[in-house]
């Protein structure tokens, strides 16, 4: 006999493996790669009109030159230099310019007749103030929030108007006038630094773009068909002060959208995370390099990501529509002196330049924004290539679509199975045609339907056991090998699976389980869809895309694999052609086995002759029962080998031999007609878009949060998501898994023992992903003691060793507790170095370093003479060589003015619902005298005891009269105490001046012996607005 070729396609083993192998590879690298490396910098460095990417990349190494916080004197340095180089740009480009460097009301019929000839305005707005307050964290007794906290803040904003073609050519903003009806787009950057980072992608990058933006579209022949207002705003990094600062100027009414830049990472790409709607991101969706997820929102509102935006001003205090574009990842950088030009590149501005440029071309060129609310949006990039963008609504259609037109199309082809007699699922047994005195012929239709949850509950169960162990171990692995934890628990996943689902398939072998187990899978995700159909409807989350796309795809490969039961022969044709009055009655006493079948005699993993076919069935005589070995010898490779198998007689006569070597040793005889090769059409539905969709979540997932456990995350949730997410990455292979040979699996294993001897024993952090740790210095003007805090993890001895290896800490003790500022973390302090952030008289004058602390920090207070409020104090403070400060009360405020303050704004509310216990105060100029009125309301815990007293007077358990006399003289008493009290109650608090400039080594010694003498893995950032405090106490 001539030798058949193999089926390269055959639902066998080594095509199973190889095809399905390669699929996974060739997905996951394209991912990693799209994930990884950056798109390249076109080699022209002027590839659009106006942009010169050698200009940009100089302008950030200057701007990350130093550190540049709104209270440094470097900020001034920088912004004064952002003036000049606009003014540089604009004069090349225009001929007209008006340039405003002082403010926007005055002089204006001079400046009109220059602004209607310019197609660009500059305000470097020094005139525009803010008051503002935020909410007090909720409490933990049930008495609601905790007093929140004021702020006034004097911005210097830099504005560029580019007027559009559409705008016209009056100046509004200079007599008040509203802006054109149609409005026009704002693109926002934040130049200021944290005092502990450079700023080049947080957010010199962004700077660097609206720079090449305003060049851009002042070009000739680039002029927006509606406005743009370029927006650099400093103090982000306080408190979102700029943005705020930004809605009091005249401008400011005039963008309807918005393109928010920023950064918190250090490179790579930047991704488009957050959108108010549909309409906006379609703008986006013309990027040439489109990033983007809307899982990465809803991640961002869950709170994982402690951070926010200036996008949360745009959005809730002004109504804008629009976009949050930012760099994401590494976090470990974020706000520490490796967010430098040195750990970023010209590809990473190209990048968020392309994008910003593309996305402000369509965002000016629409009527977006004047069509009032837009809809809830689903997006998401397809390998950074394409991006979908559609509504919210149009998901939860297609949701609630699948979730009744799925089952109901499954159970229409089942009947109509059951009405062609090709039901063979759920069928134990048939009755033989006009055969009364014969058995019914067994079909094992039930063998193979509780295979699938058992390999899928112990395989995930495998995964979420390993989570809980690393997170009780090592918990901190993540943070530098996020890709070690993906294989540990990849591989696990697989070998579990395939162990389980190669034995149980041993020993029930069915042609059903790639059925059942699809079936198994639409059950799940079934009710998992309802799950997520129902917060799309409630909470408007959009997160769970992905989810849909995966049931969907999973409806697919079910239908397919249940319509191949359509290839079948009916039942009852079945039944008669393996009955005895077929066969005769010498074969009557045929064995039962003939329902179970044999397995398929394709030669597809080899070519086999005739001869060898003879001598193999001799020794294959013996069913497989469930004591035999599995180490026999015709399952040398694999748990599920395929071969001919010898089997009773009465098969032989039931079966011909093209029949017969069909069938897959152990399944059922009748699945000869199944065919072999629908298995990979249902493979590819069900692996590749799912594998695309979920791979791009977790990848995004994973930069994203895995370094946030230095802010004081959970440990457990970056392992039990990974788990989650690698469960959701392999149930694809897991219906076509038990045809995998033994190769793969073995491999993996080992992977998983290497991995997991690595993620329990290696040290979790490097110099390449430092353990992030946040340092303050307290000083007490009064006394001169300091105290330097370094505020991290609290699990395990990490902040404490830390701490230990500086020389200042040698010979005194290191108290540490958890914080109360920082949730999940803890706070290790100790006496340390003084600071030298103000001049202080040398000390050959003889004069103790502390007594020269009293004099950085001037505080008067004292009541004033209001005849509207019984509680009201002046108090007067400055600071030298700052220009921030606040007031922290023992008892929260009910009001205040600050002296120069603009109108109050009902946008924001001055002090929180409960009051505030804190007004934080940001002065553009340098050690600016504060005059800050505050006004308090009457405490009443003497009158609370005092009705107190008198309630229980009321039921006195004493009867004598004596006692019942003194009891009314002590209520008494505490009556006029508290009308005392109420006539003059005072106020307990702290003045406290804040220095954040680190440029000068030897201005704060305590943070520079941390960044010179702390372990390479350690990364420092500021804990709070200053990184020096000074304060004195006063009372009123």
């Amino acid at each position: 006999m001539k030798p058949r070729l193999s089926n390269p396609i055959a639902f066998t083993p080594r095509p199973v493996t190889i095809i399905s192998s390669l699929i996974y590879a060739a997905l996951i690298v394209a991912l990693l790669v799209t994930h990884i490396i950056v798109p390249s910098a076109p080699s022209n460095p002027t590839p659009i009109a106006g942009v010169n990417l050698t200009e940009a990349w100089q302008d950030l190494q200057y701007i990350s030159s130093g550190f540049h916080p709104y209270n440094s004197r470097r900020n001034d340095e920088k912004r004064d230099w952002l003036l000049r180089r606009i003014e540089r740009i604009l004069a090349t480009n225009t001929k007209g310019l008006m340039f405003d460097r002082s403010t926007y009301l005055h002089d204006s019929q001079f400046r009109a007749s220059i602004a209607r000839q310019s197609p660009a305005v500059v305000f470097s707005d020094v005139t525009s103030n803010v008051t503002f307050s935020r909410e007090g964290k909720k409490s933990n007794s049930d008495s609601g929030k905790e007093s929140g906290l004021s702020v006034y803040f004097e911005g210097t904003n830099i504005i560029v108007y580019i007027r559009g073609l559409q705008d016209g050519e009056e100046d509004w903003w200079l007599n008040g006038e509203e802006p054109p009806e149609k409005g026009g787009v704002l693109i926002n950057a934040h130049y200021d630094s944290v005092s502990t980072g450079y700023g080049a992608t947080d957010d010199g990058v962004g700077v660097v773009s609206i720079l090449q933006i305003i060049k851009h579209f002042t070009t000739e022949g680039h002029k927006p068909k509606r406005g743009i207002v370029t927006l650099l705003n400093n103090g982000e990094e306080d408190f979102l002060n700029g943005a705020r600062a930004f809605s009091q100027h005249p401008v400011s009414k005039f963008p309807r959208t918005f393109l928010n830049l920023e950064g918190a990472g250090a490179g790579g790409r930047a991704a488009m995370f957050r959108s108010t709607d549909t309409e906006v991101t379609r703008a986006y969706q013309k990027s040439k390099y489109p990033f983007a997820s809307v899982l990465s929102g809803d991640v961002f509102k869950s709170g994982i990501i402690r951070s926010e935006t200036d996008y949360l001003v745009f959005t809730e205090k002004l109504g804008l529509r629009g976009l949050d574009l930012a760099f994401y990842a590494p976090r470990a950088r974020y706000h520490t002196d490796r967010d430098d030009a040195k750990h970023t590149n010209v590809d990473s501005i190209w990048h968020m330049l392309s994008a910003s440029i593309s996305t402000l071309q369509g965002l000016s060129s629409s009527d977006i924004g004047n069509e009032g609310k837009g809809t809830d949006a689903v997006w998401f990039d397809l390998f950074g290539r394409v991006m979908a963008v559609f509504r919210l609504q149009t998901l939860f259609a297609l949701s609630v679509t699948l979730l009744v037109v799925a089952p109901i199309t499954l159970i229409v082809i089942g009947a109509i199975l059951y009405k062609v007699d090709k039901l063979y699922i759920f069928s134990r047994k048939k009755d033989v045609q006009g055969g009364d005195e014969e058995e019914p012929v067994s079909l094992h239709g039930w063998k193979g339907f509780f295979q699938y949850p058992v390999v899928l509950v112990l395989a995930s169960a495998a995964v979420i056991g390993v989570a809980f162990l690393i997170t009780k171990v090592n918990p901190f692995i993540v943070y530098s090998s996020p890709y070690a934890v993906w294989s540990m628990m990849l591989s696990a996943w697989v070998f579990v699976a395939w162990f389980f689902a190669c034995s149980l398939d041993y020993l029930r072998p069915s042609a059903l389980a790639r059925l059942y187990s699809l079936l198994w899978l639409f059950a799940i995700s079934w009710v998992i869809l309802v799950a997520v159909a129902v917060v799309e409807k409630r909470q408007h989350i959009a997160g769970g895309y992905f989810l849909v796309f995966y049931f969907a795809t999973i409806f697919l490969a079910t239908l397919i694999s249940l319509s191949e039961l359509f290839r079948l022969p009916p039942k009852s044709e079945y039944a008669e052609e393996i009955s005895p009055s077929n066969i005769g009655e010498t074969r009557s006493h045929r064995s039962q086995s003939i329902a179970s079948g044999q397995r398929l005699a394709q030669a597809s993993e080899e070519q086999q002759r005739p001869e060898d076919n003879e001598h193999q069935n001799a020794e294959e005589d013996d069913e497989a029962t469930e004591r035999t070995s599995l180490l026999r010898n015709d399952r040398h490779t694999t748990f599920a080998h395929y071969h001919q198998q010898n089997t009773t007689a009465s098969a032989e006569h039931a079966l011909d031999e093209g029949k017969e070597r069909k069938v897959y040793l152990g399944e059922q005889a009748w699945s000869w007609s199944l065919p072999t090769w629908l298995w990979l059409l249902e493979f590819l539905l069900l692996s590749v878009f799912p594998i695309i969709l979920v791979g791009q979540v977790s990848l995004l997932f994973t930069s994203s949060i895995h370094q946030t456990l230095a802010d004081g995350n959970s440990t457990l949730l970056p392992y039990i998501a990974t788990a989650a997410l690698t469960i959701l990455l392999l149930v694809p292979v897991s219906p076509f898994i038990h045809r995998y040979t033994y190769h793969i699996p073995t491999f993996l294993l080992l992977v998983f023992i290497g991995t997991l001897i690595y993620n329990l024993l290696a040290f979790p952090f490097s110099p390449n992903n430092r353990l992030k740790i946040y340092f303050d210095q307290r000083v007490d003007l009064e006394t001169g003691i300091n105290t330097v805090s370094l505020t991290g993890i609290k699990t395990g001895p990490y902040l404490g060793n830390i701490a230990a290896s500086l020389p200042s800490t040698a010979g005194q003790p290191i108290s540490c507790v958890d914080s109360t500022t920082r949730q999940g973390l803890q706070v290790c302090s100790w006496h340390g170095l003084a600071p030298k952030v103000v001049p202080i008289p040398p000390p050959a004058l003889g004069i103790p370093p502390h007594l020269g602390y009293a004099d950085w920090l001037s505080v008067k207070v004292g009541r004033t003479n209001s005849t509207t409020a019984r509680n009201e104090a002046l108090i007067t403070l400055s600071g030298k060589n700052t220009r921030a400060c606040k007031l922290v009360f023992d008892t929260p405020v009910s009001d205040f003015s600050v002296a120069g303050a603009g109108e109050d704004d009902a946008r924001f509310d001055k002090v929180p619902q409960g009051g505030s216990k804190e007004i934080r105060l940001w002065s553009r100029t340098w050690e600016k005298p504060w005059r800050v009125t505050v006004r308090w309301d009457d405490r009443n815990d003497n009158s609370s005891s005092s009705s107190s007293s008198t309630s229980s007077s009321s039921s006195s358990p004493y009867p004598h009269t004596g006692l019942r006399k003194q009891q009314q003289h002590e209520e008494n008493k505490n009556i006029q105490n508290n009308k005392n009290s109420r006539q003059k109650q005072g106020l307990n608090g702290r003045a406290i001046c804040l220095w954040s400039d680190a440029n000068d080594p030897e201005a704060i010694p305590a943070l520079e012996e941390v960044w010179r003498y702390a372990p390479v893995w350690v990364a420092v950032s500021k804990n709070g607005d200053g990184l020096v405090e000074g304060r004195k106490g006063f009372l009123v």
